[in-house]
């Protein structure tokens, strides 16, 4: 699939992550279907989608570590495939398995890579080592799953990123664990006005920490809105078995439906330029907004 031709943004209106029209194909299968995404200055943005949905394989779009079959992705205007020295110290990324480095030493690959970065803070890197109960000393590769990914955290944050990218941060660590690292990451990223994007298959962290959502399922971006936006844009109808027969075709502002034991349909809907359809002003047809957890069930069951 060859790409598309695209209108890299200009360095002076430039956002810190923008996705045109991404797409990604492997073995005939399509894990990411024509995505547009901007990640505005300062934003948190949750990315959720259930596991398999194409969320590790957007990031690393997004960041040129993969080539898509099609479209682009910018990182603050330069295209992500040519990214210069300069940006890439102004980003801080961790992957959901992070194994770099694995023979060194904590305290020496720390030592390594802040070398690279002209903002490294070898102060704060002591002080989160002792807060996180981190071996200086140990070996990368002796650490357990959830030891690497606090460590891996330490490396990015230390840079001060202005775009900070963590794919499952938490993933290998306890419900209260991860509560605590994850406020800990935002605290930190606050002070400095940095733009953070994480992916999670857990709603509870979006809740915590995201001013943002975006969807993720079967490769399509379904929906991306300010959490607090929600429930004024997103709305549940279920529509009785009489009227669902003559409603074949998706409607407008549609992210998901699913047919009732009683031939009924359960159709999530985003409120299209201001207004809802005129189905769901509908007598017969009840309306349910939607908290976080039930709205991620509905589009992703």
């Amino acid at each position: 699939m060859n790409s598309i031709p695209l209108t890299q943004p200009s360095p002076m209106d430039a956002v810190p992550l923008q996705a045109r029209q991404l797409t990604k194909t492997y073995e005939a299968r399509t894990v990411l279907d024509r995505i547009d995404l901007d990640v505005a200055q300062g934003t948190v943005l949750g990315l959720i989608g259930r596991n398999g949905a194409g969320k590790s394989t957007l990031l690393r779009c997004l960041l040129g570590l993969i080539e898509p079959g099609a479209g682009q992705a910018f990182v603050f205007g330069e295209a992500a495939l040519k990214m210069s020295d300069a940006g890439k110290q102004r980003l801080g990324y961790v992957p959901q398995q992070p194994d770099a480095f694995a023979w060194m030493p904590v305290c020496e690959m720390l030592d390594f890579v802040g070398r690279f970065y002209p903002r490294w803070d070898s102060a704060w890197v002591d002080r989160i080592l002792s807060r996180w109960q981190l071996r200086r000393d140990a070996v990368m590769s002796t650490l357990s799953p959830g030891e690497r990914q606090r460590v891996a955290l330490v490396r990015a944050l230390a840079s001060q990123p202005d775009l900070l990218v963590l794919d499952e941060p938490a993933a290998a660590l306890d419900p209260s664990a991860r509560r605590d690292l994850l406020r800990e990451v935002i605290d930190r990223a606050a002070e400095s006005g940095t733009t953070i994007v994480f992916s999670t298959h857990i709603v509870s962290d979006l809740e915590r920490v995201a001013s943002h959502i975006a969807f993720l399922e079967q490769g399509r971006l379904l929906l991306h809105a300010p959490i607090d936006d929600l429930k004024e844009r997103i709305v549940r109808i279920v529509v009785p078995a009489t009227i669902a027969a003559q409603i074949r075709l998706p409607i407008a502002g549609e992210l998901s439906r699913r047919k009732l034991g009683d031939g009924g349909l359960s159709i999530v809907l985003e409120r299209v330029a201001d207004a809802w359809p005129e189905i769901a002003h509908s007598a017969d047809v009840q309306r349910t907004v939607l908290g976080l957890e039930d709205l991620f069930i509905e589009v992703v069951e």
